[in-house]
């Protein structure tokens, strides 16, 4: 004879434990939890958007409680209260912070608790205000943003086409002077030394070559140091007297700077004269006899009345041990047809020429 299993019973007692299991859980996360609670009174001046009974209570970030109760206060709607039930070891005081958080991808709201010193008289149940705009969330704040700046940008909409008008006439008056405004630019560029830089051009000064035979040579040998000048002469450019820009010298320089060069065709006209005595740098000599020695008086142009290129030297002889031989003053000076670069070159190789027939000529008699 079979035996008949009491479905009913098993089902109700399966249906019963699963209850239970639900249940403990319920009570362990929510109201119930471990160990005594403290409810507190919570006050929010304003809406809290999805905020629910059993929603969460955090302290610094960790989980101490439960929304248990929520409500609108009787004698101003527009606030809400709210009963949370903590942990009693919770550090919660009457100047606590309270606030609302939305959590994770779908906003989850829970009421924040943060510091507090201020501490409640024993038996009271302390009401802890929320902080104006606690329940507003990110959404909320956005709109509100964008709601003030519409505002602001009506109550100007007028100085703002105004500004917009100006800004449009302005550029309008810039694209009409575009090219004045590149001559502009391009003489800024050049004054402050800016944009492409101009090429440079070079000119030499050139030596003397028709010195006439060598009837006397050298009887010791000569020495020429890089004569001396002042600094204003230690330059490549050409010099103006008075000074000033000339159109044309801009990009005008000298092979060297002005005592290197008359150094180097100085010994070019010695050696056009008779190379085999012809005197060296003293750079180049180890222990000279004789030295000529050159200080650069004047080497310019002369730009008031007639203009014309001059040059001024201060010669002297001086043997090894520093006395003075011989001393001379040569000067010399060209007119110039009109003032330019080619013109003023042309006229400083002639004036150095003569300069340079009388100085090898005085050397040669005197040394």
């Amino acid at each position: 004879m079979e035996t008949r299993a009491p479905y009913v019973l098993i089902g109700a007692f399966v249906m019963a434990a699963i209850l239970a299991v639900f249940g403990f859980v319920y009570w362990l996360n929510n109201a119930g939890g471990i160990g005594p609670r403290t409810s507190y009174r919570v006050q929010f001046q304003g809406p809290v958007p999805g905020l629910l009974v059993g929603a969460g209570v955090l302290f610094n970030g960790i989980r101490v409680g439960e929304v248990t109760e929520l409500g609108l206060a009787q004698d101003n709607p527009r606030f809400v209260n709210a009963t949370i039930s903590v942990a009693s070891t919770t550090p919660v005081r009457t100047d606590t912070k309270v606030g609302l958080e939305f959590q994770g991808l779908t906003g989850v709201p829970v009421v924040t608790l943060e510091g507090g010193m201020i501490v409640a008289k024993s038996g009271e149940m302390p009401t802890l205000i929320a902080e104006p705009g606690a329940g507003q969330s990110m959404t909320q704040a956005a709109r509100d943003a964008l709601r003030r700046v519409d505002s602001v940008l009506e109550e100007n909409s007028g100085p703002l086409k105004d500004t917009i008008a100006n800004l449009r006439t302005f550029s309008d008056g810039l694209a009409r002077n575009t090219g004045k405004l590149d001559s502009i630019v391009a003489g800024l560029e050049k004054m402050t030394g800016g944009g492409t830089q101009a090429q440079k051009i070079t000119f030499d000064l050139r030596a003397p070559d028709k010195l006439g035979p060598a009837g006397k040579t050298l009887s010791e040998p000569l020495a020429i140091p890089e004569p001396t000048a002042v600094a204003m002469l230690q330059t490549q450019r050409m010099l103006f007297s008075p000074v000033k820009d000339y159109p044309g010298f801009a990009e005008f320089l000298w092979a060297d700077s002005i005592p290197k060069l008359l150094q180097a065709r100085l010994i070019d006209s010695f050696e056009n004269y008779d190379i085999a005595h012809a005197p060296l740098r003293a750079t180049d000599v180890g222990q000279p006899g004789n030295q000529l020695l050159i200080d650069i008086r004047r080497f310019r142009i002369v730009a008031e009345g007639e203009p014309q290129a001059e040059i001024a030297l201060s010669a002297r002889i001086v043997d090894k041990s520093g006395k003075v031989i011989a001393s001379r003053l040569v000067e010399a000076s060209e007119k110039l047809d009109k003032i330019e670069p080619a013109a003023a070159v042309a006229a400083f190789n002639a004036a150095f020429g003569r300069i340079a027939k009388e100085l090898v000529g005085w050397t040669v008699q005197s040394a």
